[in-house]
């Protein structure tokens, strides 16, 4: 059976499709606004892997609610949520299993379980979050057995994290990302695997 999981490129969502690849055969899916956007970076972690991956392209629409969320807010919280929840839903579409690397511990993004029945109830899926029983120092361990990652702050790493689009939608808008998204957000992105990955 096939599932689809929302990849990024960073360790989490490749950890998560790792776990999943054990029972299920695993499509990477990453989501742009920007249908003319490239993903190098992304690409190189998905070969890394050996998983197909899949570019899927959001309508303008929804990068406009966003950045206008955003900006009624003043805090991209709401608008990171409504935008992973569309990305959820979109694979709910075309996959039974979709998965993606949330964590316990993460406030974004992270789908409350009412959304989740919600989601598995409407379009008759099972959404798997494999590591939603590991917090930050376990999610660290693992990568550093099964992956190589690079570290760096959003806009100065390539992988497929939403934000990157949203900051430079809001830069578009004449205001400056700085005074509405959170300093120092460090990402991850996957360049790389190790032997005991690749004797899995």
């Amino acid at each position: 059976m096939k599932a689809g999981v929302l990849f990024s490129g960073g360790k989490d969502s490749a950890l998560a499709a790792i776990m999943l690849a054990r029972d299920y055969d695993v499509e990477l899916n990453t989501f742009v606004f920007d249908p003319e956007r490239e993903m190098p970076g992304v690409e190189a972690a998905a070969a890394a892997l050996g998983l197909p991956l899949r570019k899927r392209i959001f309508g303008n629409d929804v990068l406009d609610e966003a950045v206008a969320m955003v900006l009624r807010c003043r805090y991209p919280n709401d608008a990171i949520n409504m935008v992973h929840r569309r990305a959820i839903e979109d694979l709910c579409r075309d996959y039974t299993v979709v998965g993606d690397g949330t964590r316990w511990n993460d406030r974004v993004p992270m789908l409350a379980r009412p959304e989740v029945q919600r989601i598995e109830a409407l379009y008759r899926c099972s959404y798997i979050r494999p590591l939603l029983g590991y917090g930050k120092p376990e999610v660290e361990r693992l990568a550093g057995r099964f992956l190589v990652v690079t570290y760096g702050e959003t806009g100065t790493i390539e992988n497929g994290d939403y934000e990157q689009e949203l900051r430079s939608k809001v830069r578009s808008c004449g205001i400056d990302p700085a005074t509405l998204f959170p300093e120092h957000h460090r990402q991850s992105l996957v360049i790389g695997i190790t032997d005991r990955y690749k004797s899995t």
